[in-house]
């Protein structure tokens, strides 16, 4: 059997579920995966919402994959700066682009460049702790709009209307918990371009919704007339019917005083963001040919993300992925996750998409061209010369216990697991200590 060395961009659960993959289907192969952060994992340590500990579970079985030492993982490196496609090629058989999609989607209407009109993807950086976005965020609204009807959205609206307290019990920074209990929010509004019948919600992100403390969710009878829900129509589905009946155990309850509210429109097309001295004051909707608008401080899109182009890659700029069939973009170059295939899924869905791209590169392993430096020092010898500081597996291993460390010191009235440290310099400086 070819001996084959392979590098992979991207340590999300793509690039690690292929890794996993590649050595459970190619018995002599080197694995080396490659992050532009300091820290694994991706979209679990960046992506998701900090109070959704059940998803972040997920994180136990990639720890595994990667603490097993057939992946040898090596943060703070960035394709197309410190390693290009050159450095590649001299010294592995093949690489994957496992790089996601970390920009937001772009929403075409007047207004939406004011000051106070926020792409959802920034917003999530800044309360999951991302090295590279600032510490501080605008919360000075006290109504908001969130666009969009799938999960981003929900969670931007939870995080958003949720009593910053709450949110002490996850791995939330400091700086983020400090910025959204100063927050003056009273309404967070939800806007959809869909019915209730066909939101792109899963149940348990729903579900989670309704259990918020203090923050009454707000329905309109207008959007659930008499048989809005039809359970025997074509495509629909059990999670369809579990959201159906939530959303009716909804309309059925009684308002409580609290001290945000959380509201759900559908049926609302965009059409314009306006405002007054560059800062949002307002949005205008259609809703069944009717112009609504609404009064806003600020305004949360919601509504999907995009790819990145990495140099010297083929991309498509309309559909924000790299260019490929079947995970093959050129050869001894793939793609897998997000960056091949768009936005679409959940975390669980990039196995198979995984699965095709490791298939079609193992079919490849008799013609991919042997590199002239095979060795892994000839690698980290090149970073070293050009100044690179990265990270491995032992770094995250002592920074990931001194997050831990930080929660058990935590001196307050709930106990933390985590506080999550957020400058980039300083999960380093953590990751080459001694003695921790």
């Amino acid at each position: 059997m070819k001996s084959l060395r392979v590098a992979i961009f991207g340590a999300g659960p793509a690039g690690i579920y292929a890794g996993n993959i590649l050595a459970s289907s190619y018995e002599n192969v080197s694995i080396d995966l490659f992050d532009s952060l300091p820290a694994p994992y991706g979209l679990i340590r960046y992506g998701v919402a900090p109070d959704h500990p059940r998803i972040k579970g997920i994180v136990n079985s990639l720890h595994e994959m990667l603490d097993s030492g057939k992946i040898r993982f090596f943060g703070n490196v960035e394709f197309g700066k410190d390693l290009k496609l050159e450095d590649i090629k001299r010294h592995y058989h093949a690489v994957i682009f496992a790089t996601g999609a970390i920009k937001d989607a772009k929403l075409r209407i007047p207004g939406v460049e004011l000051d106070g009109s926020y792409g959802a993807a920034d917003f999530v950086s800044w309360y999951d702790g991302h090295p590279d976005v600032p510490r501080t965020w605008p919360l000075n609204a006290e109504k908001v709009a969130v666009l969009g009807n799938g999960n981003v959205a929900l969670d931007v609206a939870r995080v958003l209307a949720k009593q910053a307290d709450d949110m002490l019990a996850t791995d939330i920074p400091d700086n983020v918990y400090q910025g959204l209990k100063a927050s003056p929010v009273t309404d967070v509004h939800v806007f959809g371009r869909r019915g209730p019948a066909d939101i792109k919600f899963t149940p348990i992100e729903l579900r989670e919704l309704g259990e918020v403390e203090d923050v009454e969710i707000v329905l309109y009878s207008e959007d659930f007339p008499e048989g809005w829900f039809n359970e025997e129509a074509e495509g629909v589905t059990n999670q369809h019917r579990v959201m159906a009946r939530i959303l009716n155990s909804w309309l059925e309850r009684e308002s409580t005083p609290a001290k945000r509210r959380l509201h759900l429109h559908f049926w609302h097309q965009p059409k314009e963001i306006f405002g007054e001295n560059g800062k949002v004051t307002g949005m205008r909707f259609e809703r069944n040919g009717e112009l609504r608008e609404y009064p806003l401080q600020a305004i949360y899109r919601a509504i999907g993300y995009f790819g990145s182009e990495l140099p010297e890659i083929p991309f498509d700029d309309a559909k924000g992925v790299i260019v490929n069939e079947g995970g093959r973009v050129a050869p001894g170059i793939y793609a897998t996750g997000w960056i091949k295939r768009g936005p679409v899924g959940l975390i669980g869905h990039t196995k198979s998409d995984a699965m095709e791209t490791i298939e079609n590169l193992v079919a490849d392993v008799e013609t991919l061209i042997d590199p002239e430096q095979p060795e892994l020092q000839q690698v980290l010898a090149a970073l070293k010369e050009r100044g690179v500081d990265y990270t491995d597996w032992a770094g995250w291993l002592k920074l990931n216990q001194h997050e831990l460390g930080l929660g058990t010191a935590f001196e307050g009235p709930i106990e933390r697991e985590r506080v999550k440290v957020v400058d980039r310099a300083e999960q380093v400086r953590i990751s080459h200590a001694t003695g921790i």
